[in-house]
C-alpha cells in the first residue's frame, strides 16, 4: 500500500522498469500507457499479442458439498449445470434486479468453482458471498494470484513458446494446468487470449519468457479501455450500474431461460417484472460524426432537442479509425443509424446509434 491507502501491484517494480505511467483505478495505482503510447499498443494488440496485469481484479473459490446451489442463489446462473471447465459470464444482482458486479464463474469440479471479480467490487463481492454461504454447506476462499491477460491473435503461440501449452482449451473454459494455477481462454479485448492466476514467482518467471518474444508488449489500462470499447464490452461502475439490470444493458443472452424460469436468484422477481413490461432504456452503440470523442457522462438529446439518454463510455477507437462510444437511450430511439445529438461542453456533436460490438470478436470457440 503507499501512504494514501492506493494499493500498488505485486509486479510494480516490472512496470517501472518498463517505463509504465501509472493512474489510479479502482483503489489501485495502475499502469495507463507505457512508452509506445495508447493508439500502438492498442494496434499491437490487435495484431500481435498484448500483456496486461490484471492483478487488481480478484479470484474467488467457492468449494464444498453446496457450492453450485450458492452460485445459484447469488447469481442468475445453472452453476450445477456448467460443464467440467465451462466458464459463464454472470452478474451479482440486487433485489431491483440492479447489477452489483458483472463477474465469470469457472466449473474446476464436481463442488469447485472460480469466481472472477471486478476489482472496485472485489471486497463486497467477497463479503457478499461469504455472508451468503452462511447458511449452505460450502466455504468462499480469496485466491491470492498474480493475474495476467495475455490477449491477441498470436497469444497462443507466445504462450506455448514460453512453455505454456493452450491446445485443446476453448473460449470461456477454464482449467488448472499446474499446482496453484488457473487459466482460461477469456479476455476484455475481442481478440483470441488468456487469463492466468498463478504465484508471484512463477509469475516473474512466465513473464521473463514472454516478454523475450517481440510479439509480446505491455500494455496498459488506457488501451485495455479502447479495446473493450471497439469490442461493445461494459465496464462496470459506467456501462453497469446496481441501477441497471441485465435487460436494459442488452444482457439477457447470459440468463438461460430456464433460469429466469426457476426464479430462485437474487432480483428474480424484479428482472421478471422488468422483462414482462419492457425496458424503457436500452444500452446501445454510438457513433459520433467527425473527429471529436464523446466521453462518458455526455447527455444524449434527439433532433427536436428532447433528452433521448446518456453515454457512459466514449473514446477514440483506433482499430474503427473514428471515435466510439456506448451508452443509454430511450427505447423507441434505440434503433441502428437513429441520429442523437450529444452534448460536448456546449457543442451539439451529431451521433448515430450503431450496432455492437464496433470490430468483430475473434475468439476460439472451437
Amino acid at each position: 500500500m503507499t501512504g494514501n491507502d492506493t494499493r500498488t501491484l505485486p509486479l510494480e517494480d516490472l512496470h517501472i522498469k518498463a517505463g509504465a505511467r501509472f493512474g489510479p483505478f479502482a483503489g489501485w495505482s495502475m499502469p495507463l500507457t507505457y512508452p509506445a503510447g495508447v493508439m500502438a499498443e492498442h494496434v499491437h494488440t490487435r495484431e500481435h499479442v498484448g500483456l496486461f496485469d490484471i492483478s487488481h481484479m480478484r479470484l474467488i473459490e467457492v468449494s464444498g458439498p453446496d457450492a453450485a446451489t450458492l452460485l445459484a442463489r447469488a447469481c442468475p446462473l445453472d452453476a450445477a449445470g456448467l460443464a467440467q471447465h465451462q466458464s459463464k459470464y454472470t452478474f451479482f444482482l440486487n433485489e431491483q434486479a440492479g447489477i452489483e458486479d458483472d463477474l465469470i464463474v469457472t466449473r474446476l469440479g464436481h463442488d469447485r468453482f472460480m469466481v472472477v471479480a471486478n476489482a472496485g467490487n472485489a471486497e463486497a463481492d467477497e463479503a457478499h458471498l461469504r455472508a451468503l454461504a452462511g447458511g449452505f454447506d460450502c466455504k468462499v476462499d480469496a485466491v491470492d494470484r498474480v493475474f495476467l491477460a495475455i490477449q491477441g491473435p498470436e497469444a497462443w503461440a507466445a504462450l506455448s513458446r514460453a512453455g505454456v501449452e493452450t491446445g485443446a482449451l476453448v473460449f470461456m473454459h477454464g482449467v488448472e494446468p499446474r499446482d496453484n494455477w488457473f487459466m482460461s481462454r477469456s479476455g476484455y479485448t475481442g481478440e483470441d487470449g488468456f487469463e492466468i492466476g498463478l504465484p508471484e514467482a512463477d509469475a516473474r518467471a512466465l513473464l521473463e519468457r514472454l516478454l523475450a518474444d517481440d510479439r509480446v508488449m505491455w500494455i496498459g489500462l488506457a488501451a485495455r479501455d479502447s479495446l473493450r470499447l471497439e469490442a461493445g464490452l461494459c465496464l462496470h461502475g459506467l456501462d453497469l450500474t446496481p441501477q441497471i439490470d441485465p435487460a436494459t444493458a442488452g444482457l439477457m443472452w447470459a440468463i438461460s431461460k430456464d433460469v429466469r424460469a426457476s426464479g430462485g436468484f437474487i432480483g428474480a422477481e424484479a428482472l421478471s417484472a422488468i422483462l414482462e413490461k419492457g425496458p424503457s432504456e436500452k444500452r446501445v452503440g454510438l457513433k459520433p460524426q467527425g473527429r471529436q470523442p464523446v466521453r462518458a457522462a455526455a447527455s444524449l438529446f434527439d433532433e427536436a432537442g428532447a433528452p433521448a439518454g446518456r453515454v457512459t463510455s466514449g473514446g477514440f477507437g483506433p482499430t474503427v479509425g473514428s471515435p466510439v462510444a456506448m451508452g443509454y437511450v430511450s427505447a423507441p430511439l434505440a434503433k441502428p443509424e437513429t441520429r442523437l445529438f450529444a452534448d460536448v461542453r456546449g457543442t451539439r456533436v451529431p451521433v448515430d446509434i450503431h450496432p455492437l460490438p464496433f470490430t468483430q470478436h475473434r475468439y476460439r470457440k472451437g
